[in-house]
């Protein structure tokens, strides 16, 4: 291998000229060069911006995946640019052990026919938070890493070169102050004039690409909504999933004396029941991205209803059986109660139809 000994040499004395004046200034024996204020605080903005963003992505992760080692090897998977295998949740896993359970303990039998409701449910909220984990580590996670990975570093290069710069120049300052013969003060000036303009030059080169901070903060403004978009959806899965397994629990609560009477409960409700995005029964309709908030109809409807009410549809509802009234967003219908009636339920009436409504998808009006 060839080396260019004058071309080592020289970088050598740079670097020991460079290193000479960096340890002057810190002991207050050579002057430097301030930079422009408006510089400096984007310097400390951008330090700011990279300190944070590396405590939220650390956190992000625990929070996603607790488990260090899962951690470790999906890092691994990252820098290898491998794609991670598919990894069972543990909801997921435990529901395929409860309906294991189910086949040896009998399907027929009370024990065993909650198993499979349950084993059921549990897979589906499973796979609700795999594909929340899918979601947050494309929309949230890998823009807050290529950030760290690719714009900071790019920034934290020029910055460098910045104040290398920033040394020559002074160095050339200091030259130019001890310099006595006119020869030697021109070479001075000379040296001066073009580190002056290198450094300039390097100075303009950092602070445009401090200035993209700010397109870094939109995007990551975006990125967080996105992440809060995914946690609202998962949790409202969850919580659909749940309620449906309650009404599914308390269906066959009756039903557990004989085997007979639990083979004649019916299957879990499938999870395409209720539309994607729409409310569950029972739940407050959740509030679209950048439209005003409605009230939660739990809220409104813990007064009694006296009497038949207009209400306004908000979501389309298919009924699930005959004793259930469907109905189309925005359409006007009437309501009323009856005595011992669920409560997160109303009788509806739209001409010559009637049967029961969930008062989540109504804006009751009078």
């Amino acid at each position: 291998m060839d080396f260019n000994v004058k071309k080592l040499a020289s970088d050598a004395g740079v670097f020991f000229t460079r290193a000479v004046q960096f340890t002057e200034e810190k002991f207050g024996q050579a002057e430097k060069t301030e930079l422009d204020p408006h510089l400096e605080n984007l310097i400390a903005r951008a330090d700011c911006t990279k300190n944070w963003t590396e405590k939220i992505l650390r956190q992000t992760e625990v929070l996603l995946q607790p488990n260090p080692s899962a951690r470790i090897e999906e890092f691994i998977y990252d820098k290898l640019e491998k794609k991670l295998p598919s990894r069972t949740t543990n909801a997921e896993l435990l529901g395929q052990y409860m309906l294991d359970a189910a086949n040896e303990f009998g399907s027929g039998t009370p024990y065993g026919s909650t198993l499979i409701t349950v084993g059921e449910y549990q897979k589906r909220l499973g796979t609700a938070e795999r594909e929340f984990l899918q979601t947050s580590a494309t929309t949230f996670l890998a823009p807050l890493r290529n950030f760290l990975e690719g714009d900071w570093r790019t920034i934290s290069k020029e910055r460098r070169i910045l104040e290398n710069r920033r040394l020559d120049l002074d160095i050339c300052k200091a030259r130019l102050k001890k310099a006595k013969q006119a020869e030697a003060k021109a070479a001075a000036e000379h040296e001066l004039r073009v580190a002056q303009t290198e450094f300039d030059r390097q100075a303009e080169v950092t602070r445009l690409l401090l200035e993209g901070i700010s397109s870094t903060h939109l995007n990551h403004q975006r990125c967080l909504q996105d992440f809060a978009e995914a946690q609202a959806t998962y949790y409202a899965q969850c919580h659909h999933f749940m309620h449906e397994l309650q009404r599914e629990l308390n269906r066959c609560g009756n039903a557990v004396g004989t085997p007979q009477q639990s083979a004649a409960c019916p299957n879990p409700v499938s999870a395409a029941a209720f539309p994607s995005g729409a409310p569950s029964p029972g739940t407050a309709a959740p509030a679209s991205s950048g439209s005003k908030a409605k009230t939660p109809l739990v809220e409104q409807t813990q007064l009694p209803i006296t009497g038949t009410r207009k209400a306004k549809v908000l979501y389309d509802y298919d009924a699930h059986d005959s004793s259930e009234l469907s109905l189309l967003a925005d359409e006007l219908i009437s309501v009323y109660t009856v005595p011992g009636m669920d409560p997160d339920w109303l009788v509806g009436e739209r001409g010559n139809e009637k049967g029961k409504v969930p008062v989540t998808y109504l804006e009751l009006l009078s």
